[in-house]
């Protein structure tokens, strides 16, 4: 719409809520607030544009901002509830009178029993140009009131997580568009990861939004999501709704990830204890002697079906072996990797003392390869006191068990 028919119909300007929802007890925990006009009796538009339109001017959007607002903590307050309600903010607006406007609205609602540590103002990072210093001053000003940040629509390859860790939001809202067709969820993987351990690093609560199917909230349970937000599980509306909406249709799902989860740790299970009894068998057939290529070479027979790459490192990560690489179908040995470090790779010197410790054999996390770029997993076993067998698996391999990948 026009920004001037938004204008001059100000008073037809009215909220919508999308419910987010929790994993710990299933149950809504608040609701993003959402801009809309009523142009007919059965018509509703979004007002998305016009607040990102940066042409309209800054008055324009401040106006029908605090129009909405106003609707939404009357209806909140007058309905005495205690949910949280999350509200976008544009940084440069909220910036432009240091946030002074936006609470004295808050505040003018407290005695009617808003509370502020109820409100979770939502900013986007990437839009916001200016000093980051600016912003983190004022949301330490606003968190001395108990209102807590959101940083939202997250998720994209551009994402500054530098950025992000200095403002040290309450919420970080990850945005599974990214995600809205299965073949791409590989590609995108990474970022998503990234996003999961910062969070754990900042003691930020992951939000997944735009979840849109079933695949989407099986990713965001099993990458630490402790809300889940999207039209799979709500669409917007301009009523708020009973707190369990979505309860069972959340349990059963729960359900089914956990059976799946379930079969995929003891199939992991089952393959590091085929592995282990493997090599422990070699070991016990084929001595290992100062030639290690040549040990190689002997049990490499035995994993020809299901690797594709095997070398000994010492425990400081030295390779001490050739690679035993198999190419075209055939062992080769590329004796150029010897003393190549490898300590520097994540979780290679803990799984190191691991395996010192427990004597036994580890099977790592899905991860891509370096040199392939195919998806793989690592077994590693300490063969004696200093060397560790690493047995690089072949993707086909786990590609055909299916709940290996």
């Amino acid at each position: 719409m026009d920004p001037l028919d938004i204008m001059t119909n100000i008073n037809k300007v009215i909220p919508y809520y999308q419910a987010i929802f929790s994993a710990d007890r299933q149950t809504i925990i608040g609701y993003e607030v959402l801009g809309r006009i009523q142009v007919d009796k059965d018509i509703v538009h979004s007002l998305g544009s016009f607040f990102q339109d940066e042409t309209v001017p800054d008055e324009y959007r401040l106006e029908v901002e605090m129009v909405i607002i106003n609707k939404v903590l009357a209806s909140y307050t007058k309905g005495k509830k205690d949910f949280l309600l999350f509200i976008n903010q544009n940084a440069h607006l909220l910036l432009l009178d240091q946030g002074e406007a936006l609470l004295e609205l808050f505040l003018s609602y407290v005695p009617n029993g808003l509370k502020l540590d109820n409100i979770v103002l939502e900013l986007e990072e990437h839009v916001y140009k200016g000093d980051i210093e600016h912003m983190q001053n004022l949301i330490n000003y606003y968190r001395t009131y108990g209102i807590q940040f959101a940083v939202s629509n997250i998720g994209e390859s551009g994402t500054n997580l530098d950025r992000i860790g200095r403002l040290s939001p309450n919420i970080i809202k990850v945005d599974l568009q990214i995600l809205r067709l299965s073949y791409e969820i590989g590609p995108q993987q990474d970022v998503l990861f990234s996003l999961a351990v910062l969070s754990r690093k900042i003691g930020a609560t992951l939000l997944y939004e735009n979840i849109e199917a079933s695949f989407q909230l099986q990713y965001a349970w099993r990458h630490g999501g402790r809300y889940y937000q999207g039209f799979y599980l709500h669409a917007p509306g301009p009523e708020f709704l009973p707190m369990d909406y979505a309860k069972v249709k959340l349990m059963e799902k729960f359900r089914h990830f956990i059976r799946y989860e379930k079969r995929k740790l003891e199939a992991i299970q089952l393959l590091t204890e085929m592995l282990q009894g493997k090599v422990q068998h070699l070991l016990g057939k084929f001595e290992i002697r100062e030639d290690l290529d040549l040990w190689l070479h002997h049990i490499g027979k035995a994993f020809s079906d299901i690797s594709f790459r095997i070398y000994i490192c010492d425990e400081n990560g030295f390779q001490l072996s050739s690679n035993l690489v198999k190419i075209e179908g055939n062992w080769k040995m590329q004796p150029e990797y010897k003393m190549n470090n490898w300590s520097w790779r994540p979780y290679f010197l803990e799984y190191v003392m691991k395996m010192r410790l427990e004597r036994k054999g580890l099977l790592s996390d899905v991860y891509s390869d370096i040199e392939s770029g195919e998806t793989v997993r690592t077994f590693s076993y300490p063969i004696n006191h200093e060397q560790y067998v690493y047995i690089d698996l072949a993707y086909d391999f786990l590609y055909e068990k299916e709940d290996l990948l």
